[in-house]
């Protein structure tokens, strides 16, 4: 098996950076959200808060996930 094999196409290299940064904007935002809400006053705020906790955390996971494929493929 040659080294080209084993290694990631400089295609995938990108695509996967791509797919990082764009995980990682979607955090930001989820973040950002949680920020301008502050403390949730009304049950729908509260709803929110949580809808977006659970986003951020979700983003948060899949971040990590694409950073151990990415070492995982060098």
């Amino acid at each position: 098996m040659s080294s080209s094999d084993t290694k990631m196409s400089m295609a995938e290299r990108q695509r996967s950076r791509v797919r990082l940064a764009s995980l990682e904007a979607d955090a930001a935002y989820f973040q950002a959200r949680l920020e301008i809400l502050g403390e949730p006053v009304t049950a729908n705020q509260l709803a929110q808060r949580r809808v977006f906790e659970v986003l951020r955390k979700g983003f948060e996971d899949l971040i990590l996930k694409s950073k151990h494929r990415m070492l995982d493929k060098q």
